[in-house]
C-alpha cells in the first residue's frame, strides 16, 4: 500500500532523513524505532506531506505521491496522528473529532464518528469536554479517533505511549490491534519497545537519520541486544502519570 523509495527530506539546508525506503502493506503494522533525533517524526511528517521531500519518493495505492498537498494525501487516504496529540484545547472532543472528518460527507463522518466512540468508550463520556481538560490517554484516543474520521487506508501514529498511563496505552494498543483486523496499514512510531515488537509485524531502525537495521518483529524479538546495541538505552515503559493539556 505504502512504498517510501530511498526518501530523503529536511528543513532548510539541514538533511535529516537520507534516502529511507520501507513499504507497509495493508492489514500490517508497522513499527519505525530509533533514538531521539533519528528522523523519525519527519518521516512520518514527510509521508504526510508537512515536510517536503529533497530526493526521492512516496508511492501510496500505486500512485505517486511525492509532490501533493497534505490535503490531497488525507483525500488520498493517508491520515496522522502527530507527536504530542495537538487537539484543539477550547474544542470539545466532539469538535476535535469533527476537525478530522472535515473531507467527509455528513453521512460518512456521523458513521466514522460512531465507530471512534465504539472503540473508545471513554471519549462519549468525555464528548462534550474541552480538550484542555482531557488526560494524556484521553488525548491520545481523541487523536487517534480524529485520524480515523478521515476514513483512511494508512494512519501513521507518531508516539503513541508517550507520557501515558499503562492501562491507556493496553487501550490504545487494543484499538490498533482493531484497526489491522479491519484492513488498515499502520506506520507506527514509538519508544516503547517492548509494545511496538509485540504487536508490529514487522520493524524499520532509524539512527542519524538512516536505516540501520530492518526485519520482522519476531526477529527483533531474537536480538536480545537490540535496545542497547541500536537504541542505546533499555526498553522504554509506559509512564507512570498522565499530564492533561495546558
Amino acid at each position: 500500500m505504502l512504498e517510501v523509495e530511498r526518501l530523503s527530506c529536511g528543513y532548510g539546508a539541514a538533511v535529516v532523513l537520507h534516502e529511507l525506503s520501507l513499504t507497509v502493506k495493508r492489514g500490517e503494522i508497522v513499527a519505525l524505532i530509533g533514538p531521539n533525533g533519528a528522523g523519525k517524526t519527519s518521516t512520518l511528517q514527510c509521508i504526510a506531506g508537512h515536510v517536503r521531500a529533497t530526493s526521492g519518493n512516496v508511492r501510496f495505492g500505486g500512485r505517486d505521491i511525492t509532490a501533493l498537498t497534505p490535503q490531497a494525501r488525507v483525500r488520498a487516504g493517508i491520515a496522522i496522528s502527530p507527536e504530542g496529540r495537538k487537539l484543539f484545547g477550547d474544542m470539545t472532543v466532539r469538535e476535535n473529532l469533527l476537525v478530522g472528518g472535515y473531507s467527509q460527507p455528513g453521512r460518512v463522518a456521523a458513521y466514522n464518528m460512531q465507530r471512534v466512540l465504539d472503540m473508545f468508550p471513554r471519549l462519549q463520556e468525555r464528548f462534550g469536554s474541552m480538550g484542555r481538560t482531557l488526560s494524556g490517554g484521553e488525548q491520545q484516543m481523541v487523536a487517534i479517533g480524529r485520524a480515523l474520521m478521515a476514513q483512511p487506508d494508512l494512519i501513521l501514529i507518531d508516539e503513541l505511549s508517550l507520557g501515558l498511563m499503562p492501562k491507556n496505552v493496553d487501550i490504545c494498543y487494543a484499538a490498533l490491534d482493531q484497526l489491522k483486523q479491519q484492513g488498515l496499514a499502520v506506520l507506527l512510531v514509538e519508544q516503547n519497545l517492548s509494545k511496538a515488537l509485540a504487536f508490529s509485524d514487522r520493524v524499520y531502525v532509524l539512527d542519524s537519520g538512516r536505516l540501520v537495521w530492518s526485519g520482522s518483529a519476531k526477529a527483533a524479538r531474537a536480538r536480545g541486544d537490540l535496545a542497547a546495541t541500536i537504541l542505546g538505552h533499555a526498553p522504554a515503559e509506559a509512564g507512570a502519570q498522565e499530564e492533561a493539556l495546558p
